[in-house]
């Protein structure tokens, strides 16, 4: 599950940010403890600072595979089919470039999610070839961009769909699902895995002592989903390429000085020991932060710094040169490039 921040910077903000950075540090903890450089055997992957962050390709699938996917009510999609088609056509376009671009057009450059929405289902075409929607359907967003972004860009869809649909702010998990599956919200744009394992661990399902059924396959968790949701009157759709989870990045200019574009290449490159990690405080313990990179990928850390979970302080220890790698997510409107 997804060690979930949702706030982003302005670029005057960020400003800020990094000059408080850079007259101080935050405490560390984990392999090596203290502060970066000074700890580590070698030099060649320490921190290089830089504006321009990138994350390394997670290609042996350390994190569970969070797609955005199309939630529904179960009795909203029997009574009118092209709920799901039409939300399936979405999931077909919808990249993780697609949702950096988007939250970068609200966050960054202080566009409405609305207006967002409207302009990417124009480009991609997205309103073409949707047919047989009737009647109204009512969109839930939570209170973050990315999701209310999404959930205009359905809503928008359904509409071209011949739906008369409207977007409504739920709030977080808890509530939201409460309302779809009472038909008081009938679509909403879920996460695979974290939805997989939050509907699993319901009391009404397999209680809250249950073990996980997501994984980094999407259609072993999607196959697992799919028989509790019906359990609970929910369907879910076709999941998007579009990812939003845990991922790991460094700046491009350590990505270039090491010819580094996922974490096994960082691994090859970095067998002196010199990382320096930077994320939330429960990092080096959680088996998809600091233990999962040592298992799965082999990487050792001079230190861990302790920040955030994908927040403005772990994005500005990055660029400030304060930490080698850090725990972002994959689709910060801060990864946006120009």
């Amino acid at each position: 599950m997804r060690l979930r921040a949702r706030t982003l910077l302005t670029p005057l903000a960020l400003t800020a940010v990094l000059a408080t950075a850079a007259c101080g540090s935050s405490g560390s903890s984990g392999t090596g403890g203290g502060q970066a450089s000074g700890s580590a055997s070698g030099d060649a992957c320490a921190p290089v600072a830089g504006d321009q962050l990138v994350v390394l390709r997670d290609d042996k699938q350390l994190q569970n595979a969070d797609n955005i996917v199309p939630a529904v009510n179960s009795a909203t999609a029997t009574a009118s089919p092209a709920v799901v088609t039409t939300l399936n056509a979405v999931s077909a376009a919808l990249t993780t470039e697609d949702l950096i671009r988007m939250n970068a057009a609200v966050d960054v450059q202080r566009q409405s999610a609305a207006d967002v929405a409207a302009a990417y289902v124009q480009d991609n075409g997205l309103a073409d070839g949707v047919s047989g929607g009737s009647g109204p359907i009512v969109v839930g967003g939570s209170n973050f961009t990315e999701s209310t972004v999404l959930a205009n860009v359905y809503a928008d869809v359904l509409t071209a769909a011949g739906f008369q649909a409207t977007v409504q702010e739920v709030g977080n998990r808890e509530l939201y699902l409460q309302a779809l599956r009472s038909g008081q919200i009938q679509v909403f744009p879920e996460y695979l895995s974290t939805a997989a394992d939050f509907i699993n661990r319901l009391p009404d399902v397999n209680g809250p002592d249950a073990e996980s059924i997501a994984s980094s396959d999407v259609d072993a968790t999607l196959s697992a989903l799919r028989p509790i949701a019906q359990q609970v009157g929910l369907i879910f759709g076709a999941p998007s390429e579009a990812t939003d989870q845990n991922a790991f990045a460094v700046t491009r200019e350590l990505a270039d000085q090491l010819g580094v574009t996922t974490l096994s290449e960082l691994a090859d490159a970095c067998g002196d020991g010199s990382l320096v990690l930077g994320g939330p405080p429960e990092c080096p313990e959680r088996p998809q932060c600091q233990p999962g990179l040592a298992d799965t990928y082999g990487l050792s850390f001079a230190s861990f710094t302790e920040l955030d979970a994908g927040g403005p302080l772990t994005k500005a220890a990055i660029q400030q040169g304060e930490v080698s790698i850090g725990l972002v997510f994959s689709s910060d409107g801060a990864l946006a490039q120009g």
